[in-house]
């Protein structure tokens, strides 16, 4: 599907343009594929086209013109020549962002906002940002204007509401079990650990299998940060969870699971209100020192809980000999679980620990000092 383009007097084929910036470049992305010599060059404001390619329409000439919305470093016009597009690069003469590429408010219906690659230069690190920055944090507002312009609504809003539904499901399954396990030790007392798995541990199961969803939302695009890291952090509790306590009754009366559902439970409690409030784009002081303070003292007893329950169960899998495979089998294949049991705790508790500790220390360092910037007023500030 292409647009028609008067040019130059002529009726001429227009290839998609798909546009992004920053606040130093331009960036776009002409949708045309086997190009062996394209005409591009930017004169008096404006940026002409024209090459033989396959588009929409086929093989064919297509050309356009824009005229700029402000002036640019006509000689900082690069491209690079791709089986299946053309990228272009132009540098601005002065660094700001540009509310639409064009000068004319109407843009041809070729022309389209390509937001994957729309960036800010200054984006926050999190190990989950939930929340994606607002694109332009000095301009706000004109993200969703340019969103509304391109589809007529807020594409972004549909991601946002699923991530809300998707964290406040979580904070209330975690706050069932907390709010469960606490009854029962108040009427129970000491007698309520053994009862633990029994009384929240589907919830927990189901609760902690949800949560490998934050492992496809940056895959998709729905949050920022990588994939790795919160599929280790994900697949290390289940396999806590499933291969370690679900798969052996024994462990599952002992004291150290009611602990250790307790402090996983408490960690989420605080986690997904934080993301939620983000989400919201407010700013509540208190619940950011307590999301990027409250590890420090439950990381570690975590930890210690899920290597308790790591060593606990060393000499229950040399007797039952469970997940383990000897010879002779048809892979010719040896496995022992016990053996692997103590080669994850050295391998990767004790390593895990020192990286998720350094991680979660930098991270505080950098959000409890915005946020007391934020709070801090200017001194220069004249009413």
């Amino acid at each position: 599907m292409t647009g028609n383009n008067n040019m130059d007097g002529g009726e001429k084929l227009s290839p998609f343009v798909y546009w992004a910036q920053t606040k130093n470049q331009l960036m776009l992305k002409i949708d045309l594929k086997d190009v062996k010599q394209p005409d591009i060059e930017i004169r008096d404001g404006d940026l002409r086209f024209q090459a033989t390619g396959i588009g929409a329409r086929g093989s064919n000439n297509y050309k356009f013109k824009l005229n700029l919305y402000l002036p640019v470093d006509e000689s900082s016009l690069s491209y690079k020549l791709l089986d299946s597009k053309i990228d272009l690069f132009i540098e601005k003469i002065e660094p700001n962002w540009w509310p639409r590429l064009t000068a004319q408010p109407q843009k041809p219906h070729w022309l389209k906002i390509d937001f994957d690659r729309w960036t800010t230069e200054d984006d926050l690190e999190d190990e989950q940002q939930n929340s994606a920055r607002d694109i332009m944090q000095d301009y706000p507002g004109m993200y969703e204007q340019l969103q509304k312009e391109e589809y007529g609504y807020i594409k972004e809003q549909g991601k946002k509401v699923y991530l809300i539904f998707y964290n406040l499901a979580q904070f209330v399954g975690y706050l069932y079990v907390v709010v469960v396990m606490s009854i029962l030790y108040y009427r129970d007392s000491y007698k309520a650990l053994s009862a633990t798995y029994e009384t929240v541990g589907n919830a927990m199961k189901f609760c902690q299998l949800l949560q490998y969803l934050e492992v496809l939302h940056p895959m998709f695009g729905y949050t920022k940060g990588g994939v790795i890291v919160p599929f280790l952090q994900v697949t290390g509790r289940n396999f806590v969870l499933f291969a370690m306590i679900e798969s052996e009754s024994r462990m599952q009366t002992k004291p150290v699971v009611f602990y250790l559902f307790f402090i996983w439970s408490m960690i989420e409690v605080i986690r997904y209100p934080y993301y939620i409030v983000t989400l919201l784009k407010r700013n509540i002081p208190f619940l950011t020192w307590l999301r990027y303070t409250m590890w420090i003292p439950l990381y570690p007893m975590g930890i210690l809980c899920e290597g308790i329950v790591l060593l606990r169960n060393i000499p229950y899998f040399h007797e039952t000999q469970r997940f383990s495979i000897f010879l002779p089998n048809k892979w010719n294949f040896i496995f022992s679980m016990p053996a692997f049991i103590k080669a994850y705790i050295f391998l990767l508790i004790l390593p895990g620990t020192y990286l998720v500790m350094t991680h979660m220390a930098k991270i505080r360092a950098k959000k409890l000092s915005t946020s007391a910037s934020k709070k801090k007023p200017n001194k220069y500030h004249v009413k």
